[in-house]
């Protein structure tokens, strides 16, 4: 028998894309994609692969939760409304799933943070997860097999597609402000910096930009460890990490975004170590914002919550 997933937020990027990855999926079934905005919309506008079958946007909000009925909740609502709508579930839905695609439950310990390469048993056995950060998920995929060694501040140059700055327009999303441009912004304090920061337990410095290309996320990070290193030793450092992990691939040369567009996949490498002090080193990391940064990495969540084979659904994306 499917499982049944409620989409609370439906109109957004994200939420398309996992949209179009739950009607694929063969074990999980939609039970509604709610939008306040675009209730009565058919599905079919806002998601291009959900198939004419008549389905609409349905208007919700916590108060009338009650009335639908879900085994997994996704929360795709934007940040500081997360938490209203999963206090109202957990009333009426007190052995339902929830999975918050927000950064309200990313720094609650009774929510399980959802990076199944590093907490897989503890989101099986989870009713609530947090799913992380596009940016936060490839700067610790960059960081986690050298994070017991790092010493220092270890730096993060991010540039994402425009399609992480969400439908509402801004200079962020605008193809015109941003055509022939990188623009930085929130070069201090981004939330994803306090992510990072939060699950290493250790400072980062986060450089956030945005550029012209859709979607897609690249991330150099420059980081120092307490002994010397090489870049074939960081080569096999992070393959034997990540040797049982088949969404993430290690290369020797620099992962580009271009590889990672459309998949649900995360590829690290590019190894350089300074000459100068070999204890230097850097490593780029390059995802899919709407996909391992998001949709994707969900539908992993989802399914180890809900009993699933893990990558059920997202093989051949």
């Amino acid at each position: 028998m499917k499982r049944t997933v409620g989409l609370v937020g439906g109109r957004g990027y994200t939420g398309a894309e996992l949209l179009a990855l739950v009607n694929r999926h063969p074990q999980l079934k939609l039970a509604f994609a709610s939008s306040t905005s675009e209730a009565g919309r058919s599905i079919s506008d806002v998601c291009p692969g959900w198939p004419h079958d008549g389905a609409v946007l349905v208007g919700m909000s916590p108060e009338t939760c009650g009335d639908h009925e879900a085994d997994a909740w996704v929360l795709a609502v934007p940040n500081g409304q997360a938490a209203a709508w999963a206090a109202a579930i957990r009333r009426n839905h007190p052995d339902a799933v929830i999975l918050d695609l927000s950064a309200d439950h990313r720094f609650d310990r009774d929510w399980a943070y959802g990076l199944p390469e590093r907490f897989r048993a503890e989101i099986r056995q989870s009713r609530q997860i947090a799913n992380p950060g596009c940016y936060a998920t490839g700067s610790q995929l960059g960081l986690l097999p050298v994070k017991d060694y790092l010493v220092g501040t270890p730096v993060i140059f991010g540039v994402s597609g425009y399609s992480g700055a969400g439908r509402k327009p801004s200079d962020k999303n605008d193809p015109e402000r941003l055509r022939e441009n990188l623009l930085p912004y929130q070069l201090s304090g981004h939330v994803h910096e306090k992510e990072i920061s939060h699950q290493l337990a250790m400072n980062v410095r986060f450089m956030p930009h945005v550029t012209s290309f859709f979607r897609g996320i690249s991330l150099t990070i420059s980081a120092q460890v307490d002994h010397e290193a090489s870049p074939d030793k960081l080569y096999r450092v992070y393959g034997d990490a990540y040797r049982n992990e088949p969404r993430i691939k290690v290369l020797r040369e620099i992962p580009e975004v271009q590889a990672v567009r459309d998949t649900p996949d995360a590829h690290v490498g590019g190894f350089a170590v300074d000459e100068r002090d070999p204890s230097r080193f850097s490593v780029v990391v390059a995802l899919d914002n709407l996909a391992k940064g998001a949709a994707s990495q969900a539908i992993q969540n989802l399914n180890l919550a809900l009993g699933l084979v893990e990558n059920t659904g997202i093989e051949n994306e």
